[in-house]
């Protein structure tokens, strides 16, 4: 082939992949201007292979004791493990959760709201606004801020409290001047209508982000859950006052001693140990746990927030869900005609690749009729304003105020 036919041929290659890009609704200045955002900065040291492996080996099994992990880390020594799990917490790599089934419990939805924002304030003035008078509410457990965006997601006991969360987020918006165009965007998901596929499980996503240091472990049960789905057992449970003030007491503290919980709500280790294990047995249900890594420190460079209206003359299949829940997927919750989903990546070129072939299939099979717009945030220009917060709203809707989580302090069990 000529020199002339080959950029002929080149020239062809780049004109039908910017027509594919328009198609998907990706534009050049758009990957200009997040990619440039995208800077490089001086990172915090690279982890090892072995704190690769013992960050996955935690995150895919949060409940296992460092003898049984070590075992499953290619046969790693008991004292290797426990000293490197000990360094990466003490760095910030990752945190401990007890996540409260709250469906369960009394709750009826999980909330989503997303905003766009007027950039008249400084980003850390809205952010303070936003602290002060909106996340402060007990049923937000997770929010992110970011220059001209934002989401928070909620647990909520009925859909008017969800209504006084948004109505008070768009008056003091307005107030303020930040809204530009729009209302805060607001989505439901009726625990009894819904599901939530994927609720911030990383193995997944470590899994492929560590894969060459992960040689020698077995992966083949990687996608296995026996749990099932978070949320999705729909039985509601009824706890007496005792049993309250222990849950909610190991909600706030995942890794406190069974004598300082029972320290703190005046029962014995005994008889907290129990009812943990009740808490905890599958037939029950009530707690789930989960590790949650720092993706900004291990290297990820952007989160994003896709929000999703199907066709209504295709409804989603649970094979369609399967394309879209990629391996990048930390977060997926839908109803028959809507979905929320949140990914994060580690490049630019990872998460243009992903929404390419995410758009093309549901273009493709009729799923979508339009062009959504994915919510980027970039890790080095975004704030989590509110990280997995549980306690507050699991008092609310066990009905516990402060003086009764904390009235049997000085009281002798009996």
């Amino acid at each position: 082939m000529s020199g002339i036919s080959r950029k002929l041929v080149q020239l062809e290659i780049t004109f039908f992949k910017g027509l594919i890009l328009m198609y998907l609704g990706i534009t050049t200045m758009e990957e200009n201007m997040i990619e440039k955002i995208i800077e490089d900065k001086p990172e915090d040291k690279p982890l090892t292979d072995n704190e690769k492996k013992v960050l996955f080996g935690l995150v895919k099994y949060p409940e296992k004791n460092d003898k049984d992990l070590a075992k499953y880390l290619d046969d790693m020594k008991d004292s290797t493990l426990t000293s490197i799990k000990k360094r990466l917490e003490q760095n910030g790599y990752f945190s401990y959760l007890f996540i409260p089934q709250v469906n369960r419990l009394g709750a009826e939805l999980l909330g989503v709201i997303f905003t766009s924002f007027n950039p008249i304030k400084k980003f850390d003035e809205r952010i303070q606004i936003t602290k002060d008078n909106i996340e402060i509410a007990d049923e937000i457990f997770y929010s992110v801020g970011a220059p001209e965006m934002g989401f928070s997601l909620s647990f909520n006991k009925n859909y008017t409290t969800f209504c006084e969360i948004n109505e008070k987020r768009t008056i003091i918006f307005g107030r303020e001047g930040l809204l530009d165009k729009e209302f805060p965007n607001e989505v439901i998901f009726p625990f009894n209508i819904s599901k939530v596929d994927e609720f911030f499980d990383y193995t997944r996503i470590l899994r492929q982000h560590f894969a060459s240091s992960l040689k020698g472990i077995d992966l083949s049960d990687e996608i296995e859950d026996d749990e099932g789905p978070m949320f999705g057992n729909p039985s509601p449970v009824e706890l007496n006052e005792k049993e309250k003030r222990v849950f909610v007491a190991l909600i706030e503290n995942p890794k406190a001693t069974m004598k300082d919980i029972g320290d703190q709500v005046g029962l014995s280790r005994h008889t907290v140990a129990r009812m943990k294990n009740k808490f905890f047995h599958p037939d029950n249900d009530l707690i789930r746990v989960k590790i949650v890594p720092n993706l900004k420190k291990i290297g990820f460079k952007l989160m994003v927030f896709y929000n999703l209206k199907f066709s209504p003359n295709h409804e989603i299949t649970d094979e369609s869900l399967q394309e879209i829940n990629s391996h990048s997927t930390i977060f997926l919750a839908h109803r028959k005609f809507r979905a929320i989903l949140i990914s994060a990546y580690p490049d630019y070129t990872n998460y243009k690749e992903d929404k390419v072939r995410k758009f093309t299939y549901l273009k493709e099979n009729q799923i979508l009729n339009y062009t959504p717009s994915p919510r980027k945030y970039v890790y080095n220009q975004m704030e989590i304003i509110k990280a997995f917060e549980f306690a507050n709203i699991t008092k609310k809707i066990l009905g516990l105020t402060a003086s009764q989580d904390h009235e049997s302090e000085s009281e002798q069990e009996v």
